[in-house]
Formats: structure tokens, C-alpha cells, sequence
């Protein structure tokens, strides 16, 4: 997964803006629905926040408050550095991470929590709550029809393929997992506050 990630992050911000391979993608109400996700983040109280697997920084821009990102690719990282130069950007690992304990007021991570396995889950749970108060995750609405847990084919930009580990969520199931509430919900994006 560090490795695919790694290898996406020129192309990462593709996948939001609607680019490259996902030109012609049929996503009806994807920009607006973005838009609204950056103002629910946007709208979220200022905050020491942790950033985990931040990634380019795509959504990390919208976080208010002193925010450090942290990820395990440093081409993510270099992008997200030049995107906002104000917040501080670590390399380090999600499951282990390199902060004394309540370091921060919020944990905040998107697209990442979908990705784990259990024991990898339950790893990062507890992580999340050494550091910080208060969990926000950012995660895929389960659409009709689709397995809430699967295997993806991803395709990268020069042709490589890479198999993904990939859950999607109903807003009751993922604030009932986190014991926390759904403080937003369209039709591509969810996010639960614990």
C-alpha cells in the first residue's frame, strides 16, 4: 500500500479534480459534492489537528487551526508541503506514530481508515486515541449494490496495476464502529467525529 501510494502521488489529485484517467468517469454531482466536503471541513472549530495520511494535502488546505500532516510517502509529502506552506509535514507511519501522548485536539484522516484491515484498525484506534481527543474520518459512502469490503484493481498513470484493500461505509455503521456521530453525509463522502 506505502508503495502505491507513493508511486500515485503526482497523479493523486486527479482522482478529486475529475483528470486523467478520470476525465470520463461518470460521477453525477462529484465537483459539487467535493465542494461541500471541503466547507464541512472548512466549518469544522479550529483546532491543533493531526492530519494522518494526508497525503497531497488536498484536504489537509481546508483544516483550521495549527495542523501537521503526517504520511509514509514523501513524494505525498513534498506536494502538500508546497500546497500549504504554513503546517508542518512528518514522513512517519500511522500505526506507530511519532507523537508524546494528547499531543494534538483532533485526529483527522481521510481515505485512510477505509483501507485497513482489522488488526491494522484496531492498531490505528488506539493510536488515534494516545494522541488526540477528538477522531474526525473522512470515508466513501457505501453505493448501491457495492460490497462494503473488497479488493479493488487500481491502475496508475504508466500502466502498473495495484490490488487495494477497500471498505465503504453507511454513516450509521462507521459512527456506530467509531462511537461517534455522522457530522456530514452526501452522496460520495461521509464523515463521523468520535
Amino acid at each position: 500500500m506505502k508503495t502505491y501510494y507513493d508511486r500515485r502521488a503526482p497523479e493523486y489529485d486527479e482522482w478529486w479534480l475529475g483528470l486523467g484517467r478520470f476525465a470520463d468517469r461518470e460521477r453525477p454531482g462529484w465537483d459539487e459534492d467535493v465542494a461541500r466536503l471541503a466547507d464541512a471541513i472548512t466549518s469544522l472549530p479550529a483546532r491543533r489537528t493531526l492530519d494522518i495520511a494526508c497525503g497531497t494535502g488536498f484536504l489537509t488546505q481546508h483544516l483550521r487551526g495549527d495542523i501537521v500532516g503526517l504520511d509514509a510517502s514523501e513524494r505525498m509529502l513534498e506536494i502538500a508541503r508546497r500546497r500549504i506552506p504554513e503546517a508542518q509535514f512528518v514522513h512517519g507511519d500511522a500505526l506507530q506514530l511519532p507523537f508524546a501522548d494528547a499531543s494534538f485536539d483532533r485526529l483527522f484522516t481521510s481515505y485512510f481508515y477505509c483501507h485497513l484491515e482489522d488488526a491494522d484498525r484496531e492498531r490505528f484506534l488506539a493510536e488515534a486515541r494516545r494522541v488526540a481527543d477528538e477522531l474526525v474520518v473522512v470515508a466513501s459512502v457505501l453505493g448501491a449494490g457495492d460490497e462494503p469490503e473488497r479488493w479493488e484493481e487500481r491502475v496508475l498513470n504508466d500502466g502498473s496495476r495495484w490490488s487495494v484493500y477497500k471498505r465503504c461505509f453507511t454513516g450509521p455503521d462507521l459512527a456506530a464502529e467509531l462511537g461517534g456521530d455522522v457530522i456530514h453525509r452526501s452522496r460520495y463522502f461521509l464523515i463521523v467525529r468520535a
